[in-house]
């Protein structure tokens, strides 16, 4: 997904969303600690393989009762369904890891690891491999792209890299929210923000397209939750939630307290315009 050429907001509370049009490069060695949020373990049960053998036949719609065996990689980010990320793989355990993948099935869990408490997040996304480039010394370039959210129920593996039991996650039924109708309010507080952004950031006022891009409201609110980068844990708290309505909601909320500020902002750079 193609996201919205847009500039970061300028506020540094965790709530304020930033707006990117390419995601950078990211070059990364994570380790997850024991203190992590799901009940996991070490009995060795499965081959490295075993994601692809097991999901390949059901990749394009896997069932929420289905226990597949996933390689694990944890990242202090967020992967959201649909989301681009690039990634370079240096670390040697992940580099194995790499070499099985491009035997079998190019998919991989990316969970949340909090750089702060090294815990990890239970649930996380499959990231796809969609492009790569192996150099001379073994590292590998990777473009990956979000599939299926998932939640771990157990480590079957840690060495040379994790491997845990995994559930499909999919939102459940809203009710009779106006899903469409909230999708569309999401969408007008984004365009607010990302003008106002600009503005401050001394950016051409430019009438913001289409972000919604004729989306289904749950594939919008993943693409929504994607663009706030820099609060990693506001953003897996939306991934973690299983009801359109609720992220739509929530995303409502930080969207419009980030209206709030750069609102507030504006107005100061309106009458003290050499403070900017």
């Amino acid at each position: 997904m193609a996201l919205p050429h847009v500039v970061s907001s300028p506020s540094s509370t965790s709530l304020s969303p930033s707006f990117k049009s390419k995601p950078p490069l990211r070059s990364l060695s994570p380790t997850l600690d024991n203190r992590r949020r799901c009940k996991l373990n070490s009995s060795f049960r499965c081959s490295s393989s075993s994601f692809s053998e097991k999901h390949h036949n059901n990749a394009k719609s896997p069932k929420s009762d289905d226990i597949v065996e996933l390689p694990l990689f944890p990242l202090p980010l967020v992967l959201f369904p649909g989301a681009i990320l690039p990634l370079q793989i240096f670390e040697f355990r992940y580099r194995i890891m790499m070499h099985t993948l491009l035997q079998s099935d190019l998919r991989f869990g990316i969970v949340y690891s909090d750089s702060v408490s090294g815990s990890a997040a239970e649930v996380g996304c499959v990231g796809e491999v969609v492009k790569h480039e192996r150099l001379v010394d073994d590292r590998f370039f990777l473009i990956c792209k979000g599939q299926e959210r998932f939640r771990v129920t157990n480590l079957v593996r840690k060495k040379p890299y994790l491997v845990g039991e995994v559930t499909w996650l999919e939102d459940r039924p809203s009710g009779e929210e106006n899903l469409d109708s909230l999708a569309n309010e999401v969408e007008v507080l984004m365009k607010e923000v990302i003008r106002l952004s600009n503005r401050l950031n001394g950016k051409a006022e430019k009438e913001v397209q289409d972000l919604r891009r004729n989306q289904f409201p749950t594939p919008f609110s993943f693409f929504v939750g994607s663009t706030f980068e820099g609060a990693p844990r506001e953003q897996q708290a939306l991934l973690e939630l299983e009801d359109t309505a609720a992220r739509l909601k929530r995303e409502r909320e930080t969207l419009r307290n980030t209206l709030n500020y750069l609102t507030a902002a504006s107005a100061v750079k309106d009458v003290f315009p050499s403070s900017s």
